[in-house]
């Protein structure tokens, strides 16, 4: 296989190679001036197509891959400016050649047969679709995998010079804000007509270039053909296939309707093969589109989630899924300067899990060094996510927004356990969570030199999660005033109740004064103020079915918890030639207070925070970024009560109402690049975080059991982390892209052991590495590959783990009908001891029929065909400074034959 994909790969190099001359020059302005960011291209005047482009560099340089002995017709385009056009013939040698243009106005694009690949105007990139297209292509994500210096990993995230996209919009209209995975996995790639990259994106204009944050944030908006507007477009398909023990499907309508006045899109899927829309990770880190306003603030007081674990897995680490997805998201504009907005998302799974693992155990803990665990899990969940917006935007001078975004869910999980220590044990969670976000925003300005923003959020938020554990015998229950034992033979039979309820409100105002075209002084009074509520009670049902309520002081919790912080900024930012700075600092008054075990406990004190923002920008698509910030960080009511809580059969955790906030300071090194000249970018980030007075697990470890209460560590034993990522790209010759890329993580963390005798503080660090490199290749009648290599090294401190993950994809349009496309990946994981050895690999493949301008499209897909019984991974443990090797039971090959209908 390898040595077939290696042969293949050579011929398609060659066959791009042979007899191509360099054809290269400078573009200029009637003074000799280079241009820079001019548009250059050659059609071939015998085939008619385009052969190569160029966008030049900073001295108005640009470079073309041509055939040699050939006629072409030379283009050039650049704003302000008359457009070029001439025709030259190629030699057998390498071909200097200069355009001069001439200012003046522009032809329009119905003028120009053949539109540029890439163009910039600004600091936005467009991609002309069509030109990175070969025929294979079903969805947005197809298509973006294919431009320069644009990725998409596995969760559907978009990245553009190494920045992660915030935000996908269709038309200039929200789609489903705050996830990019939906608009990657679901829109129609034939719909595309260009792809707009946003660069320095700041929805609200009266904020731009008055804050740090606008060069960081990237936004991607999609602009349709002709053909797809102002009618319903999209697809329906529907498969059925064979499988292991019972027949599967997919049903999976797609429908867009987009006009300058209102937008609407629905999307629906229901499987059995294991494919998500959306994954339970997706549902937790999905925003609605809501940002932390509080960033710059100092503090940093999060409310924690209290759900219960209930694994939200990707699709290859589940046995089976059953999945029902269906989604709609509407824009409407009832005036020029208002836009209404929402979306709607339901996700319901049935997931069978299997996981065997071995895990290292805790030194002195055991007679065993490790132990063996057998895990089957049964879930069950039903999500939903809705978001309303309205945004008023009369003027220039003023902009006014409101959103509301609510999340539920109702999710349930039943395991079955068989561990070689303490045996079998079967567990039941359920939860039932809600919050629901409002956010109010009001932005004026003034006039040149005054502008006034107000932003206040409020979140609501409630949690119910309930945790029963079966089992054999329970190892903390001496700890548990009022539990019975029952004697040998009989089992424990242990649950909890908990209720989280949390009001948190954040308000600010912000004040711009520009002081000179190039600073501006900005003013921030703010305020945080949470409320928490959190009640908790255990009880034991008997061997006879009698309720035991453990209803002790030292078993329940009946707590409020109270959270203020009021403060004051103040920031000078300034321009002086290539660089920006950014220095300020907030003045904070703190006051916390909670109420248990009948008595308060109040704290009152003041603090300082110094930040730091800077910037050079060394060219226009070139620059260094250095941030600085300490920031206080505080924990919330969970880890402040001193009640039991129950949630795993071998863990009893117990809060600390004593605990102080945490310091950390942050230092951030960020360098990038981006050449359109050859389509070359790079990106390097640093990361450096001190935290002192850490909140910390203060542990009784015995076996995989643990007794545990949170604790501020000394500010001797400080939690520091060290990151460092890299990543070089380049798109060359038209039918390549490249790039590598490394991240390093290295983590030191501070833990109390507790020994009958003595406590110990246990120093843990673990250095994870990742080193990748990929090749594409992209031609419109040959087939295609892409090849990568992972190589990943997890050194902690119990264990090295490696693994090796090359993978090869193949694509191929042929005969103007058919597209095939197959994937193959390969796993090597191991650790340094060779006692854990493991080889697994995926293969799939797929083959569509669809004539041109049919509507009907045959596809027969496989997924899994070597019939790869399962996946591995590995994790490491800080508290117990211990390793686990777990491995996944995968769902089996399954064959589909699908239709779908193109509206």
């Amino acid at each position: 296989m390898k040595k077939i994909v290696f042969l293949l790969a050579i011929v398609l190099c060659n066959s791009a190679f042979a007899q191509n001359i360099k054809f290269e020059g400078f573009v200029k302005d009637s003074l000799g001036n280079g241009l820079e960011m001019a548009n250059v291209m050659a059609v071939n005047n015998q085939t008619k197509a385009m052969d190569s482009y160029a966008i030049t560099n900073e001295k108005g340089k640009y470079f073309l891959t041509l055939k040699a002995n050939t006629p072409y017709t030379i283009k050039a385009s650049y704003i302000g400016f008359s457009s070029y056009e001439k025709n030259v013939t190629t030699s057998s040698q390498n071909m200097t050649y200069d355009i001069s243009m001439s200012q003046g106005v522009q032809l329009q694009d119905i003028e120009v047969v053949y539109e540029m690949p890439v163009t910039i105007s600004g600091d936005t990139i467009v991609y002309n679709s069509d030109s990175f297209t070969n025929g294979t292509e079903r969805k947005l994500e197809d298509v973006l995998k294919k431009l320069p210096g644009v990725e998409v990993n596995k969760d559907g995230e978009i990245q553009v010079e190494g920045k992660t996209v915030q935000k996908v919009m269709v038309e200039g209209k929200d789609f489903f804000d705050g996830d990019t995975k939906i608009a990657t996995k679901n829109i129609p790639a034939d719909a595309l007509d260009k792809i707009q990259v946003l660069r320095n994106y700041n929805e609200v204009s009266n904020l731009k270039g008055l804050e740090n944050n606008s060069n960081e944030n990237i936004a991607i908006n999609i602009k349709l053909k002709e053909g797809k507007k102002n009618f319903w477009f999209g697809d329906i398909s529907a498969g059925i296939g064979v499988g292991h023990e019972e027949d599967r499907y997919i049903v999976n309508p797609k429908l867009f309707y987009y006009s300058p006045k209102y937008s609407i899109n629905v999307i629906g899927n229901i499987n059995n093969i294991g494919e998500l829309p959306l994954t339970m990770r997706d549902y937790f880190k999905f925003t609605g589109g809501f940002k932390n306003m509080m960033q710059k603030g100092g503090s940093a007081f999060n409310v924690s989630s209290n759900d219960l674990g209930i694994l939200g897995l990707r699709n290859d680490q589940a046995a089976n899924i059953d999945t029902k997805f269906g989604a709609a998201n509407f824009s409407y504009n009832p005036s020029k300067s208002w836009t209404l907005s929402g979306f709607g998302i339901f996700l319901g799974n049935k997931t069978n899990i299997v996981t065997n693992s071995v895990n290292d155990l805790p030194e002195g803990s055991s007679p065993n060094d490790k132990e063996t665990r057998n895990e089957v899990s049964e879930q069950q969940s039903n999500l939903g996510i809705f978001k309303l917006s309205s945004s008023y935007v009369p003027s220039t001078k003023v902009h006014f927004d409101y959103d509301v975004f609510s999340k539920f869910s109702n999710q349930k999980e039943d395991q079955q356990v068989i561990s070689s220590e303490i045996g079998e044990i079967y567990t039941n969670k359920e939860q039932k969570p809600f919050s629901i976000n409002q956010n109010l925003n009001y932005y004026y300005t003034l006039n040149d030199k005054n502008v006034f923003a107000f932003e206040t959020q409020h979140l609501y938020q409630k949690e119910d999660p309930f945790y029963n554990a079966n089992l054999e015998t329970l190892p903390f229950a001496s700890l548990l005033t009022g539990y019975v034992d029952e004697g040998a033979g009989v089992r424990d039979d242990i649950s909890q109740n908990r209720l989280v309820k949390t009001s948190k409100l954040d308000a600010k105002f912000d004040y711009y004064y520009m002081l000179t075209p190039k600073s501006n002084i900005n003013l921030t009074l703010g305020n945080t103020y949470s409320y928490q509520n959190f009640n908790s009670s255990i009880f034991q049902i008997l061997d006879n079915g009698t309720v035991n309520n453990l209803d002790a002081e030292e078993n329940t919790n009946d707590v409020d918890y109270s959270f203020n912080d009021v403060f004051l900024g103040l920031h000078y930012k300034f321009l002086i030639g290539e660089f920006t700075f950014n220095p300020g600092v907030s003045l904070h008054h703190y006051n916390t207070k909670d109420s248990q075990l009948g008595t308060d406990h109040t704290t009152n004190f003041n603090r300082i925070l110094p930040d730091v923002f800077a910037q050079w920008q060394i060219k226009k698509s070139e620059t260094l970024t250095y941030n600085f910030s300490l920031t206080n960080n505080f924990t919330d009511i969970v880890k402040l009560s001193e009640g039991y809580v129950f949630s795993n059969y071998n863990s009893l955790f117990s809060g600390n109402r004593y605990l102080e906030n945490s310091l950390s300071q942050v230092h951030s090194l960020r360098y990038f690049k981006y050449n359109m000249f050859n389509f070359e970018n790079i990106f390097a980030a640093l990361n450096y975080t001190k935290q002192v007075d850490a909140v910390k697990n203060k542990a009784l470890l015995t076996s995989i059991n643990q007794v545990s209460t949170a604790v501020n560590m000394n500010s001797n034993f400080a939690d520091e982390t060290f990151t460092a990522a890299g990543n070089y790209g380049r798109s060359f010759k038209k039918y390549y892209k490249a790039s590598s890329g490394l991240s390093l993580n290295w983590s030191k963390f501070n833990n109390i052991r507790v020994f009958p005798a003595e406590e110990v503080v246990q120093t843990t660090e673990s250095f994870t590495q990742n080193y990748n490199v990929s090749f594409s290749t992209n031609y419109k009648k040959l087939p295609n590959l892409s090849l990568k290599y992972g190589f990943t090294i997890n050194d902690n401190s119990s264990d090295v783990f490696y693994t090796d993950n090359p993978s090869v994809e193949l694509e191929y349009y042929f005969l103007d009908a058919f597209s095939f496309v197959s994937e193959y990946s390969y796993y090597h994981n191991r650790n340094k001891g060779k006692t854990i050895d493991s080889e697994y690999d995926f293969l799939s493949a797929s083959v569509m029929y669809q004539k041109k301008n049919s509507k009907w499209e045959w596809k027969l897909s496989g997924t899994n065909l070597l019939e790869t019984k399962g996946l591995n991974s590995n994790s490491f443990n800080q508290l117990g400074g211990t390793s686990s090797f777990s491995s996944y039971v995968v769902q089996p090959r399954y064959i589909i034959l699908s239709l779908k209908y193109n509206l």
